[in-house]
């Protein structure tokens, strides 16, 4: 692991990518919810991060925006690429899984399960 920041090594950079010290929580976690414009506050207590860290966190991406936007969109093409594999590999499993009438007794939730999904493809 090598240091990046000067703030107590705050930001570390591992195997995972830039990570918050002490914690298996990266940039790029805490990227998802600033490119959605969530509230630091909102955003510490999600990740239960103390304030320090996330300062250092939030400080370390804007010090750094060009390099950390770069290295997240890199993260989020691989995240997509692999949610395709996986989905693809999976496909026939899912099928087959979605297709298997439901067990006694949860005819009632399965229906609405298939109300609710029925309504978010309606949806535009």
């Amino acid at each position: 692991m090598t240091s990046i920041s000067d703030e107590q090594t705050a930001i570390i950079r591992t195997e995972r990518g830039l990570t918050i010290a002490g914690t298996r929580i990266t940039i790029y976690d805490i990227m998802d919810y600033v490119t959605a414009q969530y509230p630091p506050k909102f955003i510490r207590g999600l990740f239960d991060l103390t304030e320090e860290q996330i300062n250092a966190a939030l400080a370390y991406i804007e010090a750094n925006r060009a390099t950390v936007e770069a290295e997240y969109q890199m993260v989020l093409k691989e995240a997509e690429e692999l949610r395709l594999y996986y989905e693809e590999k999976n496909r026939d499993l899912i099928a087959r899984i979605a297709a298997q009438p439901p067990k006694p007794g949860e005819e009632a939730i399965r229906a609405k399960l298939q109300a609710a999904k029925a309504k978010l493809k309606s949806q535009p």
